[in-house]
């Protein structure tokens, strides 16, 4: 907890940059930030008496800074891993610490818009079942919506249940919204049936914030595109406004902004 307080002074950046030897138990490199993460990944190999969940608070911290979430999304060449594939598995954690800060580190992570290719891309980050399956219950969809979602989302147990704290529900709602940024982002959103799980997630957390951040995501998967051209983005996210929506209500006000967290 003390780290995540001190990364809030931007100064702190340039610690987690230095390098030295690391602990043999994280089997990581010389970056600071790395041992970082492997940590927090192996913590019972390091600590079996740590929990170590509250670096990810620090990872989000971090992760405000450009250089952070550019180097969260480049591939390491000591272990060939991309380092948000390390965070991304604990999602659906059962340490609300944990799940909070690894939703708001993804969110952060996901305002480097050119990286959004390698979040979607199968053979890379590929977020969306690791962001869609907290926000996901046990509702039942009809065969063709179910049939189109992503492997991961077909067929859950009758007992799945969505994350109990809507504040990491709205973060990783809005993470979907920063992702649908791109058209080829929005149409890949579509093509496994994105608008489902936000339309029953808007039905079922009744939390404003929650429920606005669905209302503007369905705002940007519905709008027609039909005289845009591939590659076109939506510059403005917090100021989407395309009147009436399948969810009801109106869009957002002028003022209503993604914010990093």
């Amino acid at each position: 907890m003390l780290l995540a307080n001190l990364a809030k002074a931007d100064s702190f950046i340039s610690i987690v940059y230095k390098k030295q030897p690391p602990p043999e138990e994280l089997k990581s490199d010389e970056l600071v930030i790395n041992q970082l993460v492997d940590l927090f990944v192996k913590e019972a190999a390091y600590n079996k008496h740590a929990d170590f969940d509250h670096l990810s608070y620090l990872f989000a911290d971090l992760t405000k800074h450009a250089e952070v979430r550019h180097h969260f999304v480049r591939r390491q060449e000591y272990d060939g891993v991309i380092p948000i594939t390390k965070l991304k598995v604990f999602t659906e954690h059962k340490s609300d610490i944990r799940r909070k800060g690894v939703a708001s580190t993804i969110k952060n992570v996901a305002f480097d818009v050119p990286s959004h290719p390698l979040f979607m891309s199968e053979n890379d980050i590929d977020i969306l079942p690791y962001i869609l399956l907290p926000i996901t219950g046990n509702e039942e969809y009809d065969l063709e919506e179910s049939m189109a979602m992503l492997p991961d989302l077909q067929l859950l147990p009758p007992d799945k249940q969505r994350d109990s704290d809507p504040n990491i529900i709205q973060t990783h709602v809005e993470t979907l919204l920063l992702l649908s940024t791109t058209r080829e982002a929005r149409e890949r959103m579509r093509e496994v049936k994105v608008y489902p799980i936000i339309r029953e997630t808007h039905a079922r957390v009744r939390d404003e914030g929650v429920q606005d951040a669905c209302e503007r995501l369905v705002q940007v998967l519905m709008r027609d595109e039909a005289d845009e051209k591939p590659g076109s983005r939506v510059e403005d996210l917090g100021e989407v406004k395309n009147g009436e929506h399948e969810l009801g209500g109106k869009a957002g006000d002028d003022d209503d902004q993604i914010v990093e967290v």
